[in-house]
């Protein structure tokens, strides 16, 4: 790679770098994420050379290439390369952080959590605590979104207080950089701060921080914090950063899974951690660094976000400060008036079983539209969640907007015609 002198040619112009069918819009950058081809062929290169000579790669060459992506990482988030490591995915990092807790036997001991928590995350506290006897039990902390900042963080601390007026425990508390679905961005510094004030211990999962937002955490100092390089950072999947400050490494007593040496069946996951290094230099020389991949990413989410809403005739889910849109993803309203549960919510076909409003929408979009976009029930109204990235224009929010209203359209049609 060339350093590039100009300004970046953010938009389709840089589809090129990536291998998207010709009449696919990927408007759903958010779950999966996109790794650019020159990436992915080194990753390829390098699972090549593991299978020419597997015992001198595994042994030797990989520790070697995982050191320099684990100083590449050090550096890019200014934190000591001791503190970080590799794992495939968010999920593994949260496991292994709540795995290795010890629990109190009197009972008390509470994880705390927003209602906006990732579904496996929630399900894996959820494990935790059946798996511990019940020792520790969950804290679940609701809101009616959008709400500002302030209100979140004054909650999150009372919940923490309350915990303990009840004779309880807060031992953890567990939230997100950036949500999922909805997708949008937390207080999480303040957050960070109320746990270090109110001693409890922080796990952020920040699947979708790094590469969407600025993470410093030698500022931002959480106890644990995983994300995800395959999403927004540009790495073949799968690939995440683990965390865990010299202070706390005592606890995590063991990896997940548990070995010495492990090599993973599949060199997918593995060979992804070696190309951080090539992704953090790809977004500095050809798209001129983190901040111009930020504004323009955020920018578009928001522009976007507001013409979708105004070809539907709804809103975009935001606060009065617009502290929630301060990320590459936007939520918007859907014009339906369907249940969103019960068998009310079923999209019925004439000769098939209903299906949910979610599968029926996705699964139409991608027949007929060569597209998807994330469809989801939230606070008893449907949304769907539109991704800004750097191979996207207005243009593409523009034809999302009028899709998801034939979509919606359609819906109506077929229940009408039932």
């Amino acid at each position: 790679m060339s350093l590039c002198q100009d300004e970046p040619e953010f938009g389709h112009e840089m589809r090129r770098h990536f291998s998207f069918a010709p009449v696919y819009r990927n408007l759903n950058h958010g779950s999966f994420g996109a790794s650019p081809t020159v990436i992915r062929n080194r990753a390829n290169e390098l699972r090549e050379e593991c299978e020419a000579t597997p015992c001198p790669f595994i042994k030797y060459r990989f520790p070697q290439l995982l050191h320099r992506s684990r100083a590449a990482m050090s550096s890019f988030l200014g934190v000591p390369e001791s503190t970080i490591v590799f794992v495939p995915n968010a999920t593994t990092g949260v496991n292994t952080v709540l795995r290795n807790m010890i629990w109190n036997s009197d009972g008390r001991d509470e994880i705390i959590q927003l209602d906006v928590i990732y579904g496996a995350c929630a399900k894996t506290a959820q494990y935790v605590c059946e798996a511990s006897g019940d020792k520790v039990c969950t804290r679940q902390i609701g809101f009616t979104y959008p709400v500002d900042d302030s209100e979140i963080v004054a909650t999150f601390r009372r919940a923490m207080q309350a915990s303990r007026l009840e004779g309880n425990r807060p031992r953890i508390a567990m939230f997100d950089t950036i949500t999922s679905n909805p997708g949008f961005r937390l207080p999480f510094h303040e957050l960070t701060a109320v746990c270090r004030t109110e001693g409890v211990l922080s796990l952020i999962d920040g699947a979708h921080g790094i590469g969407q937002i600025d993470l410093k955490l030698s500022t931002l100092d959480p106890d644990f914090l995983v994300s995800n390089c395959h999403k927004w950072l540009y790495t073949p999947r799968s690939c995440a950063v683990f965390y865990v400050p010299e202070r706390n490494q005592a606890m995590m007593r063991s990896t997940l899974p548990t070995s010495h040496g492990f090599v993973a069946r599949s060199q997918e996951s593995t060979v992804s951690f070696l190309t951080v290094p090539e992704a953090i230099q790809w977004r500095q020389i050809i798209c001129g660094g983190e901040d111009k991949i930020r504004q323009y990413c955020i920018q578009l989410a928001r522009k976007g976000g507001k013409r979708v809403a105004e070809i539907l005739e709804t809103k975009v889910l935001d606060n009065d400060s617009h502290s929630l849109t301060e990320c590459c993803m936007i939520n918007i309203l859907l014009p339906l008036t369907k249940p969103t549960s019960g068998d009310e919510s079923l999209v019925r076909m004439a000769g098939a079983p209903g299906i949910t409003v979610t599968d029926w929408m996705q699964q139409t979009m991608i027949e007929r539209f060569k597209t998807f976009m994330p469809i989801f029930p939230f606070q008893g109204s449907w949304w769907v969640r539109l991704s800004g990235q750097i191979y996207l224009e207005e243009s593409d929010f523009e034809w999302a907007g009028w899709t998801l209203k034939g979509l919606c359209e359609m819906l109506l049609d077929e229940e009408k015609s039932r």
